[in-house]
């Protein structure tokens, strides 16, 4: 099926900022003749009660606020189909021709992890952003990994193999329920990447062209939901972090500026300035 017309928001209350009010207002303007639904977290409660009674256990356990409502994210649009957008997020563009394909993503950044450079990807996919048709394969397979983020403890600190103990709590949301496990889904399950389209930037090791929802809009990296921690440990772990990810940089620049999804079949990416699959 085709992804329909409609977006997700999600907030704390609906007592939105001034940004997530442009936020909106930019999503609503842009697509006229669209459904447009924002869940409190009243509703996400009464959503996943209602709609997924299987997994409130789940969402339950998860420590952080974010990956609860990375979760539910991901059950919405499994739910519903449509696209959703963080508060953070501005559209240059609507997103009409987007609709055919069964699931669409953003490309985020040349990754730093360890796990997924050995699994073949050296580069992520966003959570910021994205659309799926209902029931979409892909999406139920990200829900599962979720879940299993949650049993399956070795399997989860797979992801965290080569970060600093001292580090490591500011990369957890990342690698359970953001945009890592993501990306680790993506390549493990090649039979279900076939149907997703990526937003590939002409050029995917130019940082400039990262966090951009193709040539469709720009996530603004608010980041509120970060680990706070001490202000050393912070500085410390951003230095490693930024010191890490510019040496792996210049590694990734010889494979080039273009990347595909990992499947076994012809690749269907699409770069920011082509959306035509």
């Amino acid at each position: 099926m085709p992804i329909p017309r409609r977006i997700i928001q999600t907030g704390k209350s609906r007592t939105l900022s001034p940004l997530a009010r442009a936020s909106a207002t930019n999503l609503k303007l842009l697509h006229p003749d669209w459904e447009y639904i924002y869940f409190d977290d009243a509703d996400v409660g009464r959503f996943i009660d209602t709609e997924f009674p299987e997994h409130r256990e789940a969402f339950d356990a998860f420590p952080q606020n974010i990956q609860r409502f990375d979760f539910f994210r991901y059950l919405a649009i499994f739910r519903l189909g449509g696209f959703y957008f963080d508060t953070d997020v501005l559209l240059y563009e609507p997103l009409d021709e987007l609709l055919s394909g069964t699931a669409v993503f953003p490309f985020e950044e040349i990754t730093l992890n360890a796990h997924l450079r050995r699994a073949g990807i050296d580069w992520e996919i966003g959570n910021y952003a994205f659309g799926a048709a209902q029931s979409e394969p892909f999406l139920g397979r990200v829900i599962e990994n979720c879940v299993r983020s949650l049993h399956d403890t070795s399997w989860a600190s797979e992801m965290l193999h080569g970060i600093p103990g001292a580090f490591r709590a500011g990369f957890e949301v990342l690698c359970t329920t953001g945009p890592a496990m993501l990306s680790r889904t993506l390549v493990e399950n090649s039979k279900f990447a076939q149907n997703v389209t990526v937003l590939f930037p002409p050029d995917v090791c130019d940082p400039t062209h990262w966090h951009q929802f193709g040539r469709y809009g720009t996530h603004l990296m608010e980041g509120t939901w970060r680990v706070k921690g001490g202000f050393l440990r912070r500085r410390l772990g951003w230095l490693w972090a930024d010191r890490l990810q510019r040496q792996l940089l210049a590694d990734s620049r010889l494979r080039g500026p273009v990347r595909a999804v990992p499947q076994s079949q012809q690749p269907r990416a699409v770069i920011a300035g082509d959306a035509r699959g």
